[in-house]
């Protein structure tokens, strides 16, 4: 949730400097995003505190170890939200997400070289420490003006996805995916317009070919996305629905800081039908989400 919101906001910021928008909406998501992001940490506070035994359960589970690595990324994206408004904490925020990312990509990539990992096991939670933590984390270091610092979690971030995705593909395409596991489908969305938006952030000037480049291969993630849409319908909605609106919110924003940055292309003329639809799609994610909240439906049975 703390991604989609902070990156939806994000978005409603770049086309309010391009004067698409009022300010203060983009400040309210990205606030709303950072108020989760607490709410978040507490509920997951309780749970060690309460189930410590199914916690490390989780971080052992080969499927689900990797989740783990949404701590320190979503405290990153976080403190990019609070940034205008309280800087001093969020610059706290965003050093804790910064080692915490760096730590557990080196964990979580030494797991993987060890070997052993069943075909099963393969899915696109794989990106998050390493992808997902490394282009967050250079998105991060440039709000924070640190760009050298955020060109080498660039780099990081970009190569094991060029790593990682042909191994995710190669699982997809032999076995699968069970519908439990479709939504993780998400984050294999999110890569190229992250990396877009994360080559932006730490690069000046007129957008280069690369940033294009990348740019180019999100809209046809996104496509090969709808075309799936019946077949990820499967799944019942669960907050796992979440996953998706990591990418959906970045694409836009990549198309908005394109245009910013001075690119004439095809970029502009689609920049505002994709934040239209990042907005209705996380609008209603949100409020299927209230619902479930509200039917007491929102946790599995166990963790209430």
């Amino acid at each position: 949730m703390v991604l989609g919101l902070c990156g939806l906001g994000n978005g409603w910021r770049a086309a309010a400097r391009l004067g698409l928008v009022p300010g203060w909406v983009g400040e309210a998501i990205s606030i709303l995003g950072v108020a989760v992001w607490m709410a978040w940490l507490g509920f997951y506070a309780a749970r060690w505190l309460n189930d410590r035994d199914a916690v490390l359960r989780e971080a052992r589970d080969p499927t689900s170890s990797f989740f783990t690595s949404l701590a320190p990324v979503a405290t990153m994206i976080a403190s990019v939200g609070l940034a205008p408004h309280w800087p001093a904490a969020a610059w706290m925020m965003a050093l804790v997400g910064l080692v915490g990312v760096t730590l557990f990509a080196a964990w979580g990539a030494g797991t993987l070289w060890m070997g052993d990992r069943a075909l099963e096991e393969t899915t696109p939670i794989l990106y998050m420490p390493t992808v997902g933590g490394g282009f967050v984390a250079a998105i991060t270091c440039a709000s924070f003006g640190m760009k050298d610092l955020g060109l080498l979690y660039f780099g990081a971030g970009l190569l094991s996805w060029l790593t990682l995705e042909s191994v995710v593909v190669h699982r997809m395409i032999l076995r699968t995916l069970p519908v439990p596991l479709r939504a993780s489908l998400g984050l294999h969305l999110a890569p190229p317009s992250v990396a877009c938006v994360a080559y932006l952030a730490v690069t000046d000037g007129m957008p280069d070919r690369l940033a294009q480049i990348l740019f180019g291969y999100a809209l046809f993630q996104a496509l090969v996305m709808v075309r799936l849409v019946p077949w990820l319908r499967m799944q019942p909605f669960s907050p796992a629905a979440w996953a998706y609106t990591f990418g959906v919110s970045a694409l836009p924003l990549a198309a908005l800081r394109l245009t910013e940055r001075g690119l004439e292309g095809p970029n502009v003329s689609i920049a505002i039908p994709l934040f239209v639809a990042a907005n209705l799609f996380i609008g209603w994610t949100t409020l299927r989400t209230v619902v479930l909240m509200l039917q007491g439906k929102l946790l599995p049975a166990g963790r209430t």
